[in-house]
């Protein structure tokens, strides 16, 4: 199965994306099809909202021809394994994964039911798929690219907040929180930052981490893309508001919520583009991907494409 991945998620500052060339169904689905989805729920609920929208214009409906199946583990917890292993043992006919611990767990359950991840930050260096290309097994999905952004994520956080020099980060212990904090550390290095690592593997020591840090021990917080700290991500938004610093998200509802700022993929659109990839899942149909680059965009933030990248381009927005 191929990846419908998306290499890049910069929506609202460049758009330099793999798109799914994806024809919409006009007509309903002629059979009830089996969904089901693993979510951390929480804040994570915009893309569950977008993915169903999707769904909606794509035909399908609802205890008519669909039967949707939603597993709402309320964040990341030991009993990911065991709630994805019930749903596999429902028989969908695709499962739909929120996230890369879950994608994880999923994986761990299943080899032959057809495994839809979104909002996974980095499948390749996860281990989920074995390359863009292929997959090389029963994943497929969208990736928001969390861990290459992170560096510029950081570099964001520096003009916004010129001032802050030492930056706390939580980081869980999901693969792409290393990758995401290893990323940054590079930035950080060479811009002068000092980022203030604190590991993190449940809520409870999520609170004591930020409790046991004195006012003015940092400058800034950077959010580490995470299951677990995104669903608790209300936490970390509290204390930048107690000691009036920044904080730095890898969302736009992270910033509706209240974060300073955010660089990244949208949750409602990402799950809207999650609908897709099941639909062409359930249709059997292989994918088409195009590079497309907006060269409008570009010029407006300053960015010049390489020529070689130009050249690979089968859609040019000018």
């Amino acid at each position: 199965m191929r990846p419908r991945t998306l290499k890049a998620a910069l929506l609202g500052v460049v758009t330099l994306a793999v798109l799914l060339a994806t024809v919409l169904h006009a007509a309903a689905p002629a059979r009830t099809v089996k969904v089901a989805v693993l979510t951390p729920g929480l804040s994570f609920g915009e893309v569950l909202e977008g993915f169903r929208e999707g769904l909606s214009q794509l035909g399908y409906r609802e205890n008519v021809n669909l039967i949707l199946a939603v597993e709402d583990t309320k964040g990341t917890g030991p009993d990911v394994k065991a709630q994805a292993q019930a749903l596999v043992e429902a028989k969908p006919d695709v499962l739909v994964t929120v996230g890369t611990s879950h994608t994880v767990a999923a994986k761990e359950a299943t080899t032959t039911i057809p495994i839809v991840f979104t909002w996974v930050g980095d499948p390749v260096r996860s281990g989920l798929v074995a390359n863009y290309a292929s997959s090389g097994n029963n994943l497929t999905g969208l990736s928001v690219y969390s861990g290459p952004l992170s560096g510029k994520r950081l570099e964001i956080l520096k003009e916004i907040a010129p001032g802050s020099r030492r930056i706390l980060c939580l980081v869980a212990k999901e693969s792409i929180a290393e990758i995401s904090f290893g990323l940054a550390q590079r930035t950080a290095d060479q811009l002068g930052l000092v980022l203030i690592r604190r590991d993190v593997a449940t809520r409870d020591d999520i609170v004591r981490e930020l409790g046991a840090l004195p006012k003015g021990s940092f400058d800034a917080i950077y959010h580490v893309p995470s299951g677990l700290v995104t669903a608790h991500i209300g936490l970390l938004i509290e204390r930048a508001r107690e000691d009036r610093v920044a904080l730095m998200a890898h969302e736009d509802e992270l910033v509706a919520a209240g974060a300073l700022a955010s660089y990244g993929a949208n949750y409602r659109r990402t799950g809207q583009q999650t609908a897709r990839v099941v639909d062409r899942v359930l249709a059997g149909v292989p994918d088409k991907l195009t590079l497309a680059i907006n060269l409008v965009t570009a010029r407006t933030i300053g960015l010049k494409p390489p020529l070689a990248i130009l050249e690979r381009a089968e859609r040019i927005v000018e």
